[in-house]
């Protein structure tokens, strides 16, 4: 698998209300690579490209910075979840993708202030795969299954076929259920979408971490 470093380019601080997580703050690095901007586009060639130029602009006067810190000093008050925004370096890869994936990580161990402080001092820094997973650890890999699209019942739910001679079609369910309830329960099988279903596995062990290759 290959690992390339992530770049932090934000950090979003959460509050706890009684609906769950809500968003507090969130505070932009000032130099924002390119390929992350795109993920903000569609087209980017057509594109005026500006994205970010307003909150770039913060870190260079006096008032935007006293902006930034109160943000940072809001986050350190009243917020209970911490998580950095980063990038994939696409650059690295030499795929036909050039537009970075980008996602949140949260942060753990220490008080909030330290996890602020530790998110504003990596900010546009590369953080390799080193310095968050080690060597025979056990860890869980999230990921989407194969899609397949929309399928019938035979195929999505792997039930019996019906005989030959059956009317109006044999890969189905002869009988949905009984007439009361008359309602369909959640429990039979029907045709819909099959794969590309978000999957979690857990404990699995990182045998070898390596170097890879050193990029200049």
């Amino acid at each position: 698998l290959e690992t390339p470093p992530v770049v932090v380019i934000g950090v979003v601080g959460y509050i706890e209300t009684p609906r769950g997580l809500r968003a507090l703050k969130t505070v932009w690095a000032e130099h924002i690579g390119e390929e992350a901007k795109r993920r903000f586009y569609k087209n980017w060639s057509q594109s005026k490209k500006k994205a970010f130029t307003k909150s770039s602009t913060k870190w260079a006067d006096d008032l935007g910075k006293k902006e930034i810190e109160k943000d940072l000093a809001q986050m350190k008050k009243y917020c209970t979840v911490i998580r950095v925004i980063v990038h994939t370096q696409m650059k690295l890869l030499h795929r036909r993708q050039k537009k970075a994936h980008i996602m949140e990580v949260q942060l753990n161990g220490g008080s909030v202030a330290d996890k602020v402080d530790f998110a504003r001092n990596h900010f546009e820094q590369k953080i390799p795969v080193t310095n968050v997973f080690n060597m025979d650890e056990c860890i869980d890999i999230i990921g989407v299954t194969k899609g397949h699209g929309f399928k019938g019942v035979t195929s999505r739910w792997h039930t019996k076929k019906l005989p030959r001679k059956t009317h109006k079609g044999l890969r189905k369910v002869a009988c949905i259920g009984a007439w009361h309830p008359s309602r369909i329960q959640f429990t039979v099988p029907r045709a819909g979408q099959k794969g590309y279903h978000h999957r979690t596995e857990i404990n699995k062990k990182i045998y070898r971490i390596g170097e890879g290759y050193k990029m200049k």
